[in-house]
Order: structure tokens, then sequence, then C-alpha cells
């Protein structure tokens, strides 16, 4: 997740301020210990105030939400403190912080959500991965109404196998040859950022041609 942040850093004009969740599950900051259990963040709520006093002040050109960090075992494996943890980092964060910032997101403004395909699909020993999509999809979604009249676009952006570290800590063999880029992701989101305020693309599905993993 971080890694599709930099090369969005990269695209978007300078004049526009854009604020990131960066919180993400400590194994994938530290993939050397995969082997370790994920790690909850004391206060999600104290972390998520720290990210918007570091957004700074005035109006925002966009709110992307782009948490990382996956469980991925047999429901039956998944401890209480993963998956509370799963949720915190993928619903409860972005929640918070979209609630928080959601006062400087102007007309012609946006909040991008990066969800996944696993929003919409269900993968086997994926189901606390899922769920958070899921969950976070409905948000967007809900979220897009209530802002509609205030001219603030809601942007769900669902990439399939992203190309990132992430992948270290999931057991199983990858075909790395067969995801997509960190930045075509976050090609996609600058292109939906860069549309004309009255324009919205709403919804953007970005995969490699080879299909699913």
């Amino acid at each position: 997740a971080p890694s599709v942040l930099r090369h969005l850093d990269r695209r978007v004009p300078d004049d526009h301020d854009v604020v990131a969740v960066v919180l993400v599950h400590r194994p994938v900051e530290a993939v050397d210990h995969v082997d370790h259990p994920v790690e909850v963040p004391v206060e999600v709520a104290e972390e998520v105030r720290g990210l918007a006093a570091q957004a700074g002040e005035g109006p925002l050109h966009a709110l992307v939400n782009n948490a990382g960090g996956a469980v991925v075992k047999p429901l039956g494996e998944i401890a209480l403190s993963e998956w509370e943890g799963a949720l915190a980092v993928g619903v409860t964060a972005p929640f918070l912080l979209t609630q928080a910032l959601l006062p400087r997101l102007l007309v012609g403004s946006a909040v991008v959500n990066v969800l996944s395909i696993a929003a919409r699909r269900g993968f086997a020993s994926w189901t606390a991965y899922c769920t958070t999509k899921g969950a976070l999809d409905g948000f967007s979604r809900a979220l897009r109404e209530e802002l509609r009249p205030r001219g603030v676009r809601v942007i769900n952006v669902y990439p399939a196998a992203v190309d990132t570290a992430l992948w270290r800590a999931v057991p199983g063999s990858w075909d790395r040859r067969r995801m997509i880029a960190p930045g075509e992701v976050a090609e996609a989101v600058a292109y939906a950022l860069s549309r004309p305020s009255g324009v919205a693309v709403e919804t953007v599905e970005v995969g490699n041609i080879s299909g699913t993993l």
C-alpha cells in the first residue's frame, strides 16, 4: 500500500494536498518476521488523529484511504486479536480519518478508497481480508450518496493482486508476473482525480490481462 502512495505523489499536482491512511499491519512493514501474529495498533483513534494533524489546515483536494495488510488463514485459525486488528486498520481507521477530514472536503474534492477485487469476490482463507474490503465498500457507497449533494466525489478503486511486499507475508506460491505494479493503481487513482469537478469516475477496476490469480 505505501508503494502505491509513493507513485501517487508523483502524479498529483503540487497545489493539491492528498492525505492517505498509512496505518498498516506491522508484518507488512517488517516482512522478515512473517511468523509473528498481526499486531493491533494500541489506539487506532489516536493514530488517526495524528494522521489528520499531519494533513495541516485548509481545504483538501483528496483524501486517499489506502490501508495495507492481510490476515490469510482458515477461519478456525484466526485469533480474535487478528480479526479485530484487520477491522481496525481496514474499516475503523478509514471511517475515523474520513470523519475527521470531512469538513475540509469542499466542492470538487474527493474521497478515494483503494479497495480490492476481494470486496466483490470471496477467496478461501481470506475471510478477514474480504470482510474488511466488503465493509469499506458498503461504507463508500453510502458515503457517496451522502456527499453527492455537496459536490464531493467518492471514488472506489478495485485492484486485483498488486506486486508489493505484502505478498512475502502471505502463505502459498504466487506468480508475481500476473500481478499489476503499484504504479498502475496510482495511475488509475490519479486519472479519476484529474477529471473535472462535475465528472465522477466512481468505480475503477484494475487488473492483469491474464485474469485473477
